[in-house]
């Protein structure tokens, strides 16, 4: 019969600590499975097995121990139970983590595929985010892999007990140290309830992956009831004032590049807010018989709506730099090869977005005296604000091209106040 021991092994590291290890035994041969964790020795109990109190993360660490050792249990329990023939070789091997059953290895490939399908719009804040968390577990100074640095980066050292450079067992990912991440987040970071949501959640998702692909046994999700539970605040969604877009339709641009992305966010307004990226692709062969004919870029869906009057205007100012019907509309992306792959594609949009965001910012907003933030995703807000109670929930369903209508109800809820206002006035007073 097989045998499992946690056991410290006599090999000093220069820090002064030993490396801890699942020790495999049978017919008196054993082998070694290194957990990835080292202690000194003075807060090892080699008797029980366990790390002693005076380890500053005793009580987690010994859990993982635990499960490791239920876990090597069960699988020698499994070789019995069906009579296969084993040695301390082939249980190690069965019981060793390997590279899909480890966290950021997990994590790695689900950013790789992403990458593959081109959505580079998502790809890029799920790195982001994956890489503050690998920071925050394995320690800034063991980050040395492809992911892009973020800005900004501090030095954070690894959790207690992790071996720096090394990744984590998804057991390892538990309610203590997702807890002890979102503390993080708040205190250290600063970060928003909301923006905390989505690291939870990208973290989720890896967990789910390595499920639903059999890697990863459904009872180490720590995601849940009685676990870690993910809730959304809502979020508050401002747009401008309606003087606010009449003072950027009037104001004069002298910068033709400044003007270009102030014609870029009326015409998203002016489209029922349509999003940056698709108005940034607009193409002559788009619009036909005064209509505009496109596909949305983030769900496909084919859209086609009436070209407004104050849209022909700005389109009637670009109508020389026509070339041929395949031009852009505006002159943001025109050097843009149509080769390019769509990963490096939207990779190039979404860098253009953030420059045409700056101009708003930094010379639009002064120039039209807008006090509140203005970027091209706010052309879609205030286009939410401006219609309001005015048009049905059905229409707006329709325009903002959402497949269910509790999702119009939801995004329009932050700009529909007018009952309210009058249920307020009718209690309070008002005018």
């Amino acid at each position: 019969m097989a045998t499992a021991k946690i056991v410290l092994r006599k090999k000093k590291n220069a820090d002064g600590t030993f490396p801890l290890a699942l020790r495999i035994t049978k017919d008196r041969k054993s082998s070694y499975v290194y957990l990835g964790y080292r202690v000194r020795e003075k807060d090892w109990d080699a008797t029980a097995q366990r790390v002693r109190k005076s380890h500053p993360n005793a009580q987690r660490l010994n859990t993982f121990l635990m499960q490791t050792l239920a876990d090597a249990g069960n699988v020698m329990l499994d070789f019995d139970v069906q009579r296969k023939q084993s040695s301390a070789k082939t249980l190690k091997k069965k019981i060793k983590p390997t590279g899909e059953s480890m966290f950021f290895a997990r994590a790695a490939l689900y950013l790789e595929r992403m990458k593959e399908a081109g959505n580079y719009n998502c790809w890029s804040p799920e790195t982001s985010r994956v890489r503050l968390f690998k920071e925050f577990v394995l320690g800034t100074e063991a980050i040395e892999d492809e992911l892009p640095k973020r800005k900004g980066s501090r030095k954070h050292p690894p959790c207690a007990g992790v071996l720096p450079g090394t990744d984590v067992p998804f057991q390892h990912i538990d309610v203590a140290l997702l807890t002890q991440f979102k503390i993080y987040l708040k205190a250290q970071r600063k970060i928003s309830d909301r923006t905390i949501a989505n690291y939870l959640i990208t973290i989720q998702t890896i967990f789910s992956h390595a499920i639903k692909e059999g890697v990863l046994d459904e009872k180490c999700f720590p995601f849940g009831k009685d676990k870690i539970r993910i809730k959304l605040p809502k979020s508050q969604k401002v747009g401008l004032t309606k003087d606010d877009v009449e003072r950027l339709e009037t104001i004069t641009l002298i910068d033709p590049l400044h003007a270009a992305a102030r014609d870029l966010w009326l015409t998203s307004f002016y489209f029922a807010g349509m999003r940056a990226g698709d108005v940034l692709q607009m193409k002559w062969s788009d619009i036909r018989e005064g209509r505009l004919y496109y596909t949305m870029g983030k769900n496909n869906k084919p859209v086609s709506l009436k070209v407004p009057d104050k849209a022909k205007e700005i389109l009637e100012r670009y109508k020389a730099d026509q070339t041929g019907a395949e031009d852009d509309v505006f002159p943001f992306l025109k050097d843009l090869p149509d080769t390019l792959d769509t990963f490096t594609r939207k990779q190039r949009i979404s860098a253009t977005i953030k420059k045409c965001d700056r101009l708003l910012r930094e010379h639009i907003a002064p120039a039209a005296k807008i006090t509140g933030k203005l970027s091209l995703h706010i052309a879609r807000h205030t286009f939410a604000t401006l219609a309001g109670d005015k048009i049905p929930i059905q229409m707006l369903q329709k325009l903002y091209r959402h497949s269910d209508i509790k999702t119009t109800l939801g995004y329009q809820a932050n700009f529909i106040n007018q009952d309210a206002d009058e249920a307020l006035d009718r209690v309070v007073g008002g005018s």
